[in-house]
Order: C-alpha cells, then sequence, then structure tokens
C-alpha cells in the first residue's frame, strides 16, 4: 500500500482528511481535541498543516480525567461504546485510563500484526506471553493479535518462573513475549534448574515495556541466553503499539501507515534535521475513539529517514528508544540517560543483578551502584571495571558497592533498577 515517502505522506494525509473518522470527526465529536482543533482548516492541504496544531501532553490528558472523572472528555463516542479499559503503568506519575471501542482496539491488534509480519511469525508459530494480564495494556494486543495471524497463543500469566518455564517448554513455543527484564530473569532462573534454552524451541523473542533489547550488551545476553533472535518493540498504552525492529538491524521503524510521526527539539517545537536526535512526537491514525495527536511522547530517539536496506519506507531510529525526556539527570553536570547507564553496566557479563540511586548530595545529584556479581568473581575487579567505564565513557563518578547474592530485587515486568530521590 506504501512503497515509498511520497505515497506514504499521501497515505498518511487521507486518513487525517477521512470525514468518518479523522480530524473533522474528532471536531465535532470529542470535546478534548475541538478546542486543539477548531483553529485548523480542514481538510488538511498537506501534512505540514499539522505543525499549527498544539501538542498533547500526558499530565493534560490526566488531569483531563481528574477534572472530568472516571474517563475525562478525550472520548469521540458515548462511554457505553467503550469495549476494553486499560491503564498506565502509573511509572512516571499518575494513572492515565486507556479506552478503546472494538473498532479502535481492532486497530491496535493489527499495529501488532504488522510488528509479527516484520518478525517473520507466521500462523506455524506458537507465541508464549509472559506476563500478567493486568490493568497495563502490556501484551494484551500481542496476545490476541497471535490469534489472529492464526498462530498459537499461549498465555502463562499468574505462575512463577519455575511454572513458566516448565509450561514453556511443554507446549513447544517458538515466540517468547515478555519485558527484556524477565526474558533476562528467565535465563537465569533456567541455568539454576540445569535448563539450556538455547536447546528450546524458541526462535525469536520479542521484547517491550522498557528499554533493553535496544542496547547492545542485553540484546546479546538475550540472544545467547535463549538461542533466539531477539527483537526490539515500542509502544504505549495512550498512543499504541508504534515501532518495531528493522530486520537489518538498522534501527526500530516506526509503523507509519498508521501514525504519523515527527521529531523535535527536546523542550522545543522545532523539527530535527536527519541524524539529530529529538522527542518522539506521535499522532495515531486509527484510534479515533480516544486518540493522541501530537502527543509529545517523551522518548528520546534519533531520526532516519534514508532508504532502508530492509525495504521499508519507514522512518527509523538507530539504537531505539534512546532515553525518556523525565529521566534525564545531571549527574555531577553531565546529562545522563539512565539508559546509558544501564547499557554500561550490562556490558560486563560478571554483574548478575544491579541497582542504582541517584540523589541529591550538596546540592548536586550523585550516583551510587550496587551489584551482585556472579560467584567465583573478584568483586574489586568487577566494580572498578564499571566505575572507570562510566567515567570514561559517560564522564561521571559513581561510587560502587557489591552486594550479597539475591539481595537485590527481580522483576517480572517493569524494572524499577533506578532510584531517583527527588
Amino acid at each position: 500500500m506504501t512503497t515509498n515517502r511520497d505515497n506514504l505522506r499521501q497515505h498518511q494525509l487521507e486518513r487525517l482528511n477521512a470525514p468518518e473518522s479523522g480530524l473533522a470527526l474528532l471536531r465535532q465529536q470529542n470535546a478534548f481535541y475541538r478546542q486543539k482543533i477548531d483553529g485548523l482548516t480542514l481538510p488538511l492541504l498537506s501534512l505540514d498543516a499539522m505543525s499549527a496544531l498544539p501538542f498533547t501532553l500526558k499530565s493534560e490528558l490526566v488531569d483531563d480525567q481528574t477534572n472530568n472523572p472516571p474517563y475525562g472528555t478525550n472520548l469521540t463516542y458515548e462511554p457505553s461504546a467503550y469495549t476494553r479499559l486499560h491503564a498506565t503503568s502509573g511509572t512516571t506519575g499518575r494513572r492515565l485510563k486507556c479506552l478503546d471501542t472494538a473498532d479502535s482496539w481492532a486497530w491496535f491488534t493489527y499495529c501488532w500484526q504488522e510488528i509479527y509480519r516484520a518478525m517473520g511469525v507466521t500462523s506455524e508459530d506458537r507465541v508464549f506471553a509472559a506476563f500478567g494480564f493486568g490493568p497495563f495494556v502490556g501484551f494484551w494486543a500481542g496476545f490476541e493479535a497471535a490469534q489472529q495471524i492464526g498462530a498459537l497463543a499461549i498465555p502463562a500469566g499468574a505462575q512463577s518462573s519455575e511454572q513458566r518455564l516448565d509450561w514453556l517448554l511443554e507446549t513447544d513455543a517458538t515466540v517468547l513475549l515478555s519485558t527484556p527484564t524477565y526474558a533476562l530473569r528467565l535465563i537465569q532462573v533456567a541455568r539454576e534448574k540445569g535448563i539450556d534454552l538455547a536447546a528450546s524451541s524458541i526462535r525469536n523473542t520479542l521484547c517491550a515495556g522498557e528499554p533493553g533489547a535496544n542496547i547492545p550488551a542485553i540484546r546479546e545476553r538475550l540472544e545467547t541466553g535463549w538461542g533466539a533472535r531477539c527483537w526490539d518493540h515500542a509502544g504505549m498504552s495512550e498512543a499504541g503499539p508504534w515501532g518495531y525492529q528493522c530486520p537489518e538491524d538498522e534501527g526500530l521503524h516506526v509503523i507509519e501507515s498508521e501514525f504519523y510521526a515527527e521529531v523535535v527539539g527536546v523542550g522545543g517545537n522545532t523539527p530535527v534535521g536527519e541524524g539529530e536526535s529529538g522527542e518522539l512526537v506521535l499522532s495515531n491514525l486509527g484510534r479515533w475513539a480516544q486518540p493522541a495527536i501530537r502527543y509529545r511522547t517523551g522518548d528520546v530517539v534519533r531520526l532516519k529517514s534514508t532508504p532502508c536496506s530492509c525495504g521499508s519506507p519507514f522512518v527509523r531510529f538507530p539504537g531505539g528508544v534512546l532515553g525518556r525526556v523525565d529521566d534525564m539527570i545531571p549527574i555531577r553536570g553531565v546529562n545522563v540517560y539512565p539508559s546509558a547507564v544501564e547499557a554500561i553496566i550490562r556490558e560486563n557479563s560478571n554483574v548478575v543483578e544491579f541497582q542504582v540511586d541517584i540523589r541529591q548530595e550538596r546540592q548536586m545529584w550523585a550516583m551510587q551502584v550496587e551489584i551482585e556479581v556472579a560467584p567465583g568473581t573478584s568483586e574489586a575487579e568487577v566494580r572498578a571495571a564499571i566505575s572507570d567505564a562510566l567515567s570514561i565513557r559517560l564522564g561521571i563518578r559513581s561510587a560502587i558497592r557489591s552486594m550479597p547474592a539475591g539481595s537485590l530485587p527481580r522483576y517480572e515486568l517493569k524494572a524499577r533498577r533506578f532510584r531517583i530521590h527527588r
């Protein structure tokens, strides 16, 4: 449908201008977006006209739900039309309730089908969903999309890690859905039980929910431990599943057939140039029941729109999501993203688990890293290696502290290894 950039942009414009499911519908029926769209001339003559729309912030949506309980005014239909309710995880603040009609949820799962197609997942696969089926949208859509492409969807919630491993092996699963943290945890548990996961039937791991699969050191651990290809995926409850890893490893592609993507300067509104980093702004093109239009995601990415070797016309972000705008901390005058710190720590294969405390000391931010090291390893050498790497590559000094085996938290969903004491 979209074979080049010109065709793709025309497709996006048509989706935004669709009279029954586009911006015109929002101006007519969505109170939250009516005030944002009112001054816009419709239909849009070009995508450049989108820049006249104000950005949408998560804080706006949360405040709207607080002031207009329970669901806010970003609803295009009557509440009785909605059939799904999920919520953001709340890791960065108050939870945001996200609703879908049957049609908008079908769009959500269609995006996941596109991700599976890029991975080469087919009806012959058995997809193992290793996550808790709670209010966080997590892999709900991935689980249902697996059924829609004819694959066998295997639920693996409400079990211990040991039980999940047994269930995974018993069902001959071929695709693992999990956070990167939990995929690493399963590798550790398997080793403790004497299970060789690399000999299992898993051939693809799809990791989402947090950074990790985009970090080379973590990705290498995952691929070695599982004996399978590791794929990165990005999405969010309020905007949808927007990205998948390029099959040729050239970055994270935006599913531009379903999203209009912009990258603007962090804290500003000017588009960045080719190869520059900025904040991702998304407008979804099929979730009109509770849309996100010019939504500032908070994800920091590096823009690449030149032709990709995989043949996709979609823009891509080398290195995936580089960090979160609101996670950046000036450690002793150096701006640092937690993902950059994690990448360095994870490169040391002797680190079993870690945790980072960031707090203010004498009016400056300071960092302490707590680590568990593998048995038989020199703790002093590991501490020194991590300290040197942080100093040389990030320009920061950090206290490195050894912790007893098994003392640091283990996570099954989103990890909270970075504790920022603001």
